[in-house]
């Protein structure tokens, strides 16, 4: 794929590092490439950052026909740029285009687009610890038509965010409300899909758990509300009595990246981790009788958070007296370590920018 590239004329400031947020700031350059029926998808550029125009009647802004991913890149102690794992992610993103009618990408063309961006903005990738540089890849609907169809038009654009840590507490337990009223998915839906209607589906219970003074939903399935499917926008796991157990997946849960990650990691350290369907009962009765023993979430932004305190229907139930586990902790720091070069990758996870 040759890549037209247009220089900025007009670089920003760059951001304090030690003060960055998550997704308060964006580089100076973005790609695009247009899709068009019967011609494919065509016209792939760097450009200066800047607004799209689009007409009001555009397909996206009536009938959320768009998809997005999220990965990141990472400054090694070397100087180096690296990423984690992002095949992982443009395959998911063929998965979501798949359900939702948009035309597959060429699965080599997408990382040639996100590492050339990369490349051209690499001076913005961060290097104070906790800090990377967020890779925000999407797909919008763009023809002015209003009518129920797919599109015949779309864009694929990337953005980049430099960013730090994604939850203020960083590494510290968060509180999680477990939400029994609203739902975010169902078997047959879209929840396994990289979608914004999942997440706006997510809002109102988000807003209440903040009220509550709790960060993150914890949410169950939409069917019989008992087994529990993901935290916020993260994958979930539970240590009960040595094993780990994270929610199987069941067309409503999102294969995240981190989320296999962690499983490789936990199997290749010996220790037993199983994917099936786990209730909301049985994570209290284990909390109850000191059997669950660690709570983590995970997802690209976070990578792992730790959790260290459920309420459910205003019962609570504490983990490991609101503290980080040891495993929490073990895992956290060997994914981040081959993110950011410090640790051998044994699995092959890293891709550089060269």
């Amino acid at each position: 794929m040759n890549i037209a590239v247009e220089l900025t004329t007009a670089p920003k400031a760059k951001p304090d590092q030690e003060n960055l947020g998550f997704g308060n700031y964006f580089t100076d350059h973005m790609f695009i490439m247009d899709y068009t029926e019967g011609k494919g998808w065509h016209d792939p550029r760097i450009v200066p950052y800047q607004p799209l125009v689009l007409d009001p009647a555009t397909m996206v802004f009536h009938y959320g026909q768009e998809m997005f991913e999220g990965l990141k890149a990472y400054k090694t102690a070397d100087g180096n740029v690296q990423m984690f794992r992002p095949e992982k992610n443009i395959q998911r993103t063929n998965v979501t285009n798949e359900r939702i009618c948009i035309p597959s990408v060429d699965e080599a063309d997408a990382l040639q687009a996100i590492v050339k961006l990369i490349q051209v903005d690499k001076d913005w990738v961060p290097d104070a610890p906790g800090t990377s540089l967020y890779v925000r890849p999407f797909i919008i609907a763009t023809d002015p038509f209003l009518g129920v169809r797919p599109s015949f038009t779309y864009k694929f654009i990337v953005i980049l965010s430099p960013v730090g840590a994604y939850y203020k507490e960083g590494l510290n337990p968060t509180k999680i409300y477990v939400e029994t009223e609203f739902v975010r998915a169902v078997p047959g839906g879209i929840g396994y899909a990289k979608t914004g209607a999942n997440y706006v589906a997510s809002l109102k219970s988000q807003m209440k758990a903040k009220e509550k003074g709790y960060s993150q939903v914890l949410w169950l399935d939409g069917l019989e509300r008992k087994y529990v499917e993901e935290v916020g926008t993260s994958n979930v796991f539970f240590k009960i009595k040595g094993e780990v157990v994270t929610p199987s997946l069941q067309g409503s849960i999102l294969p995240g990246v981190t989320r296999d990650s962690v499983i490789q990691l936990l199997q290749s350290w010996g220790i037993p981790v199983m994917e099936r369907r786990i209730t909301i009962d049985e994570v209290f009765e284990a909390a109850q009788n000191g059997d669950l023993e660690e709570a983590f979430a995970t997802g690209t932004a976070a990578v792992i958070s730790p959790i260290g305190e459920f309420n459910w229907e205003e019962r609570i139930a504490s983990i490991n007296g609101g503290k980080i586990g040891e495993l929490s902790r073990k895992v956290y720091d060997t994914i981040s370590g081959i993110q950011r070069g410090t640790i051998e990758d044994a699995f092959g996870w890293t891709v550089k920018v060269e």
